[in-house]
């Protein structure tokens, strides 16, 4: 059976740098970002990754097919029983989505959502302090931010409800936030 924990936080917030580091120091644990998936299939040059391009190059959400198609393959093909996917879910659809999914899929048990609370101030800083990208602008920053803000309360309130939802304050040092949440994933993998 893998666990599977969702990271969700605002662009900026360290939720990929966070997870890429924890699996790093664990190897019972596999992390994939969303970002970096759909990157990888834009770089392919593929058909797919055209279209992805065409949303993400505008800080709009990718197709809830295409989504949901790339995280269900990369949780099955996962090399370990503890899975990390950060970025995802991104709207109330996709978390309905995933949410359906699980309820018929008894290999995959998720675990925990895990927030990684900033402010709008912190995450706008990071976002174009460290400009890695052509989305890494204003712009498209203002408009990805509401895109994660949107759904954001209903997000927090279904997990809530199922007693999924932990929080971890990313205003901190990236260490004091990677082992709070590493302390937190190893507690229950």
């Amino acid at each position: 059976m893998k666990r599977l924990f969702l990271i969700i936080g605002a662009p900026g917030s360290g939720k990929t740098t966070d997870a890429q580091i924890i699996a790093e120091q664990n190897e019972q644990i596999t992390h994939y970002s969303t970002g970096d998936m759909f990157r990888a299939e834009v770089a392919s040059g593929s058909e797919q990754g055209k279209l992805i391009e065409s949303y993400i190059s505008k800080g709009n959400l990718v197709p809830i097919e295409i989504v949901i198609k790339t995280i269900v393959e990369a949780i099955k093909k996962a090399p370990t029983p503890v899975v990390l996917i950060d970025g995802y879910p991104r709207s109330v659809e996709q978390m309905r989505e995933l949410d359906s999914y699980l309820a018929s899929e008894s290999s995959v048990e998720l675990v925990s959502v895990i927030e990684v609370v900033v402010s709008v101030g912190v995450a706008k800083d990071r976002v174009l302090g460290r400009a890695r990208g052509d989305d890494d602008n204003a712009e498209v920053f203002n408009n990805r931010m509401s895109v994660y803000t949107e759904p954001l309360l209903d997000i927090q309130n279904f997990y809530s409800n199922k007693k999924l939802l932990k929080k971890i304050d990313g205003e901190r040092t990236i260490e004091q936030v990677v082992e709070e949440m590493e302390t937190f994933v190893l507690s229950l993998s």
